[in-house]
Parts: C-alpha cells; sequence; structure tokens
C-alpha cells in the first residue's frame, strides 16, 4: 500500500513548520453542526483525518471546501441528519464528538460506535453517563449509539476520569442545555481551550478552560465564526524527538512552548537544549542523550501521544529507562517493530524498560497508528542501513507532508506506495 522508506540521517539543521493541531480541528468540525451557517477555519492541516471528518459532515447535509491551503470553510444548513454511518465513524474514534453536539441541536442522534487507532479498550461511559445526566437517555442497539432528548437541562457532571473526549462531548452539549452545567474533574488540554474559545466566540458562555472545573451557562442559540487553530503539540513533539535521535540543531515555527511545558522539562533531562524563541521553538542535541524514567499523565501531564516518541528516543540513548503508561492500556504494540530494529525493550504490564544502543539497525516495520508509525520513521534516522515503514497511511491521518518537511532539514527519507 504506502511505506516510508529511512536511512540513518544527521545532523538535522534549519526551520520546519508545524501545522494546526489535529485533535483541535476534528473537535472544531464537530462543533460547527450546533448552529446553521457558514465557519471559516484556518490553519487547518491538510490530513486525512480532517478529510474523513469533512466527509461524515457531508453525509449529514453538511458542506466543504478548501479555497486555500491551511484554510477550510463549513456551510451548516438549517436541517441535518443526526446520523454518523459506521463506515466514516470507524475510521476515526474523533468522531464520536459529534454525539453532544446533534442531541444538543436537534435533540436525536444516531451516532456507530467509534473506531479508530487500535492501542487497547478505550470505553465511551464517561460520554454516555455525561449525556445523560444532561437529560439524554440512551440506547446502545445493533452496533449504535441512539440518544434523545426533548430537553437538556444544566447538571453536575463529575467525570471518573479527565478524558478528553468526554469533557468536549459534554461541553458541547452543555451549551444549548438549559441552565448551568459544571463539569468537575475536566480534562485541562490546549485542545480544550482551543474548543471552548471557538464555541465563546459562537455565543457560549464556557468558563474555567484549562482547569479542572468547567462551568457553561447554557445559551438560545449560537452563531457561526471565524477562527485560527493552535498549532499541533504532538507534531512539534515528533521534530523534537527526530533533532534528539538524528542530532543537529532545528528551529520548530510555529509551536508552543506553553504547551509542552513538561515535554520540554523531561528533554532537557536527556540532555537537549530547548529554549522559546521568535518563530516558535529552537532545539538542540549535540551529543547522544541519556535515558530519563518516563510516565503518562493527564494534562499538564507527559502525553501519551509523546510515549511511542520518547520510547523511540530512549532506545539510542545512553543507560535505562523505565516508561510507564497511566492512560490506555495496550499502546504498546510498536516495542515488537522497535525489537524488529534491535532495540533492547522488554514490556512488563503497564511498563517498558529500554536499554539504549549507540545505534539500531534497519529492518523492515509496520506503523500500527498514526504516533508509532511517526516514532519508528524518527527511530530510523539512527539505524544502520534501510528501515521501510509499512502501512504509512496511518502517518498521514495525523502529519501533513511528513516526508517532505523531515527531508527539508536534512533527513534522508522518502516515501513509496504502490499504486
Amino acid at each position: 500500500m504506502s511505506a516510508i522508506v529511512v536511512r540513518p540521517s544527521g545532523p538535522l539543521e534549519g526551520t520546519i513548520a508545524v501545522s494546526g493541531a489535529k485533535n483541535s480541528v476534528l473537535k472544531l468540525l464537530a462543533a460547527t453542526v450546533l448552529a446553521p451557517g457558514r465557519y471559516h477555519l484556518r490553519n487547518v492541516p491538510d490530513i486525512a483525518d480532517v478529510a474523513w471528518m469533512s466527509e461524515l459532515l457531508t453525509a449529514m447535509g453538511m458542506r466543504t471546501n478548501r479555497p486555500a491551503p491551511g484554510e477550510l470553510v463549513v456551510d451548516a444548513p438549517e436541517d441535518l441528519l443526526p446520523e454518523a454511518p459506521y463506515e466514516l465513524v470507524e475510521k476515526m474514534r474523533a468522531s464520536i464528538v459529534v454525539l453532544g453536539p446533534l442531541v444538543a441541536r436537534f435533540g436525536r442522534a444516531r451516532v456507530s460506535l467509534p473506531g479508530g487507532d487500535d492501542f487497547g479498550s478505550r470505553p465511551i461511559d464517561m460520554h454516555l453517563s455525561a449525556l445523560s445526566a444532561l437529560g439524554a437517555t440512551i440506547e446502545l442497539a445493533h452496533g449504535f449509539i441512539e440518544a434523545r432528548a426533548t430537553v437538556l437541562r444544566g447538571a453536575r457532571i463529575g467525570l471518573d476520569f479527565p478524558s478528553v473526549g468526554a469533557t468536549e462531548n459534554a461541553m458541547m452539549a452543555a451549551v444549548l442545555a438549559k441552565g448551568t452545567t459544571v463539569i468537575d474533574n475536566a480534562a485541562r488540554e490546549p485542545e480544550i481551550v482551543d474548543l471552548a474559545t471557538f464555541l465563546n466566540r459562537m455565543g457560549a458562555q464556557v468558563r474555567g478552560a484549562g482547569s479542572s472545573r468547567l462551568e457553561i451557562d447554557g445559551v438560545d442559540a449560537l452563531s457561526p465564526v471565524e477562527h485560527t487553530l493552535i498549532p499541533d503539540r504532538i507534531e512539534a513533539a515528533t521534530y523534537l524527538a527526530a533533532v534528539g535521535i538524528a542530532g543537529g540543531e532545528l528551529t520548530i515555527a510555529g509551536a508552543r512552548p506553553d504547551h509542552m511545558d513538561m515535554l520540554v522539562h523531561k528533554l532537557g533531562q536527556m540532555g537537549m537544549r530547548i529554549s522559546p524563541c521568535n518563530e516558535g521553538l529552537w532545539a538542540m542535541a549535540s551529543r547522544r542523550l541519556t535515558s530519563v524514567d518516563i510516565s503518562t499523565l493527564p494534562y499538564p501531564g507527559l502525553a501519551t501521544d509523546y510515549k511511542p516518541l520518547l520510547v523511540a528516543m530512549s532506545t539510542v540513548a545512553d543507560s535505562v529507562a523505565i516508561v510507564t503508561e497511566n492512560i490506555f492500556s495496550g499502546r504498546f504494540r510498536y516495542v515488537d517493530e522497535l525489537v524488529r530494529m534491535g532495540a533492547d525493550v522488554r514490556t512488563d504490564g503497564h511498563h517498558v524498560v529500554v536499554r539504549g544502543k549507540e545505534w539500531l539497525s534497519g529492518a523492515p516495520v509496520r506503523a500500527h497508528d498514526i504516533r508509532a508509525g511517526a516514532a519508528l520513521a524518527v527511530a530510523g534516522l539512527r539505524a544502520q542501513g534501510e528501515t521501510v515503514v509499512a502501512d504509512a497511511h496511518h502517518i498521514d491521518r495525523g502529519y501533513e507532508r511528513f516526508v517532505e518537511k523531515l527531508r527539508g532539514v536534512g533527513a534522508d527519507i522518502e516515501r513509496k506506495d504502490d499504486r
């Protein structure tokens, strides 16, 4: 199908630009369901997930087009088909967030149970409990979630875990509910703040975004707006990992250091030099890095999406690292692929023990999800011989011009497609 071929490279040098945040734009597109009219989004990445989400909106009766690179216009009519079909939802787990907006605006929704990346069970119980608390009746039948509500009313919602998706679904439903909603133990990610900003520009009243407590006063109606997305912090982390593995000096244009405090601190402990600059973020790795222990946690802790990249960096760092996954079970399938490249990595429950080597060995490997695929590709920058990352379409889901951007700063990387 598609593959990315990587050969040992370094040092990397130059400027590499970060696109808009994948994990933000998908939720903003879901929010366009909340009010009819024309929306104009800027800094939108040209990635597969955006194309799929646009197809989902089109299937419900909306129209999308790209008038210029980085821009996306959405036209939402008065009437929509409040149903998200299986063939689109199964491609991408994030599409579950159309559930809250559809129920809020139309009083009903029929959404297929979500698919997406294959790295462990990620139940949607908290999404459904939050909507139930607001007054929706939920039924699961024939692989679909069917939700109905004559009227949604503000409620107090306490999340068992600061789930990003559940916070977003609850927030988008609550903005049109009657009365005030309080969401305790809410997710705090920058993408949550971006969504809240978007909703408030539409006329919503959301307070506390970026904290663990959200207060939302429901309004009668919302209006379409223009909005510029925040940059993708996971993409920025990928290029930090690339320079950490290959060595060199990069300017990562558009990156937001304030969105990546814990990651920057951890990479500093490993021996990288990183600082804010006018363009975004400057990073240098002048020597082999040193391993440090890593634990994933909800934001502002280390994101689980960073972990494959940090494990890849640890495989060629000096000493031993213990990496602990506290968010998702089963997100270690890429470890076997790193082992194929000669990495000394051992899994033990939700821990990974990594003993760094000076070099890996190029090998044929397979991308099982977006970030794992990117991690394998950057690991190939310090692998003797040739690394071929199959199923590169996973990387296309989250990265715009991945190969071109890395090649532009000196990486020996190319794309091969079988057509």
